[in-house]
């Protein structure tokens, strides 16, 4: 097992506990996903990374760039990224509520697609957990480290106690 961005095992003050939790995290969001399956109205090739410092903002016109994580995967989990690195902010619901908004301009949002935004923003989470893990001598993981690791304490227990 040698995942692209590290194992979430390996994320910066994992202890047998949080091992535990995020373990219990990982299943459920592994027994969601293959209920939510794999069609082709939620499965193809996706941007991975669309997070503000993605977009080129000019007026009304918006670019995206920064293609390195692209490829294939749900597309719900681009409603992850966006909030990447401040998923337990309080402004998310808020973030959120406009992204679907600006989603259902282009395209319809299924009720089930929507019921899943949650289990891809917590498979992101435990990615990046991962990621910071493996890449501890960034200056992104330096500025993250432990307190992203122990935030995502909270938001696997409230995804299992809302979930599970």
């Amino acid at each position: 097992e040698n995942p692209h961005w590290g194992r979430w095992r390996d994320g910066m003050g994992m202890d047998a506990q949080k091992e535990m939790l995020f373990g219990r995290t990982v299943d459920l969001i592994g027994k969601r996903l293959a209920a939510y399956g794999k069609g082709e109205d939620r499965f193809g090739l996706i941007h991975c990374d669309l997070r503000l410092a993605n977009l080129l903002i000019d007026g009304k016109a918006v670019k995206v760039i920064d293609f390195d994580d692209c490829g294939f995967g749900w597309y719900m989990y681009d409603a992850a990224t966006p909030v990447s690195f401040y998923e337990h902010e309080p402004q998310v619901p808020d973030l959120l509520e406009s992204w679907k908004k600006g989603y259902r301009r282009a395209l319809d949002l299924p009720v089930a697609d929507e019921a899943e935004i949650p289990t891809f923003i917590m498979l992101r989470r435990l990615l990046l957990v991962a990621w910071i893990g493996s890449h501890h001598e960034t200056d992104l993981a330096k500025s993250m480290g432990l307190p992203y690791t122990e935030g995502t304490v909270g938001l696997c227990e409230d995804y299992l106690r809302k979930f599970g």
